[in-house]
């Protein structure tokens, strides 16, 4: 055996290439395996296919963001080319057709950012301090209220400078952008709009997905930008808590499958639940689901070896699989041509503005009720300004701090229905 022969196949892990946890020759031959089914027609249909091709590719995008110079430095790193990377692949027709309608399928009816999401709030929640939980939640609504003030402020100001009207920058811009994402926010805000100024609810819809698309992007680039500062100035940063003292309770524990089992079980129960409160309740099921995990923490309702479950199931989906949802959000919600069709100086100016004031705000008043400010902007701030559960996801993974799932869907989620509140009581002000 050379030389080389022997640095590529030494088995000590620490000399070795590795994506995935694999050696890059072994993961090179998962991804030419990969591309050759994909464009020959002979990949699986349904989950199968469409997982292998989000967890390869995915996985590849990441790997590649991770390690190009100024990217992984100030642009998000391999989250943001996983979801561009795989939005361009779609919007170029690299991808064929059938396999993003595949991953399409798989994300969306498949419901597979829904099983994510329910495992990471399951997780994080119990395995969060119930103390600290309570001293949390009283307060997280003043920095959302920050981030809604500071985005609509930051709006009218950036839009009175370059020629938008204040009606515009508000109601067009900002509002949408804090929104909650598609399906909690521009959909039924469209709905607001139609009622409110006459014209069908397609014709806002048209208007307001531009904004979505394009503050979701700004969310992740700032996501990015705040971790940097963190590192720059750790006073600013609580690497991930939310204030002083706050922490997952993890403990050290040996992997155990059926504990797994059992968290995995725990996620999806709580998931269900929350849709079936969400029957009565007129809330979003994931704001449900959010509030009985963590009545369920605080109460002390749940055994401990269901809590270490669900926290080894958290932690599994989180390595496993955060780049394959990334990627399949690239394919069935970022829309290219949106972005690129709103890319006039004065438009992304101000979206710029919008999710730049979401973030002061955020730091700001969250700073006021003890939280770190880093934490703050991210959890209240940007995922107020992103694309609800898929943006959630992206900036999380974009700042290293996804431990934040639970207070970045409140903020989605409640956040949003705040933000449809506000936007029923402000547009006739504007009439």
């Amino acid at each position: 055996m050379t030389s080389n022969e022997s640095k590529i196949y030494d088995l000590n892990p620490n000399k070795q290439v590795k994506i995935m946890g694999l050696p890059i020759l072994w993961f090179a031959i998962f991804l030419v395996t990969t591309i050759v089914t994909v464009y020959t027609g002979t990949l699986p249909t349904g989950m199968i296919g469409s997982l292998l091709v989000m967890v390869v590719f995915g996985e590849a995008l990441g790997w590649l963001g991770d390690r190009l110079p100024i990217i992984k430095s100030y642009l998000g790193g391999g989250a943001i080319v996983a979801i561009f990377g795989s939005a361009y692949m779609v919007y170029s027709g690299i991808l064929p057709e059938s396999v993003s309608a595949g991953v399409d399928e798989f994300m969306t009816a498949g419901g597979f950012l829904d099983f994510y999401i329910a495992a990471l709030i399951t997780g994080s929640i119990l395995g969060m301090n119930s103390k600290v939980l309570v001293k949390i939640g009283a307060r997280y609504f003043v920095p959302i209220i920050g981030a809604v003030i500071g985005a609509m402020l930051i709006a009218g100001l950036v839009g009175f400078l370059i020629g938008f009207s204040v009606q515009d920058a508000v109601l067009v811009i900002a509002l949408p952008i804090l929104g909650g994402g598609m399906g909690a926010g521009a959909i039924p805000m469209a709905q607001v709009y139609s009622e409110f100024l006459g014209n069908p609810p397609s014709y806002y819809i048209s208007i307001l997905v531009p904004a979505l698309a394009l503050g979701n992007v700004f969310a992740i680039v700032f996501a990015s930008l705040l971790n940097s500062l963190g590192n720059k100035v750790p006073s600013l940063s609580g690497n991930g808590q939310l204030i002083p003292g706050f922490t997952l309770e993890e403990k050290k524990s040996t992997f155990d499958i059926s504990k797994m089992g059992i968290g995995l079980l725990a996620a999806l129960l709580f998931f269900a639940c929350g849709h079936l409160l969400g029957a009565i309740v007129p809330l979003h099921p994931y704001a449900l689901m959010i509030i009985l995990v963590a009545i369920a923490k605080i109460a002390n309702l749940i055994p401990g070896n269901v809590v270490e479950g669900a926290s080894q199931w958290y932690q599994f989906v989180a390595k496993t699989w955060t780049l394959a949802l990334l990627f399949g959000i690239g394919v069935a919600f970022t829309d290219l041509n949106a972005v690129l069709a709103a890319l006039s100086i004065q438009y992304v100016l101000l979206v710029a503005g919008v999710v730049f004031g979401a973030v002061i705000g955020a730091a700001l008043l969250g700073r006021i009720v003890g939280f770190y400010p880093i934490e703050s902007a991210i959890s209240a701030g940007l995922c107020m300004a992103n694309m609800g559960g898929t943006g959630d996801v992206a900036v999380l993974s974009a700042a290293k701090r996804m431990q934040l799932m639970p207070f970045a869907q409140i903020a989605s989620r409640l956040g949003g229905a705040l933000i449809l509140l506000l936007a029923g009581l402000i547009i006739p002000l504007f009439l």
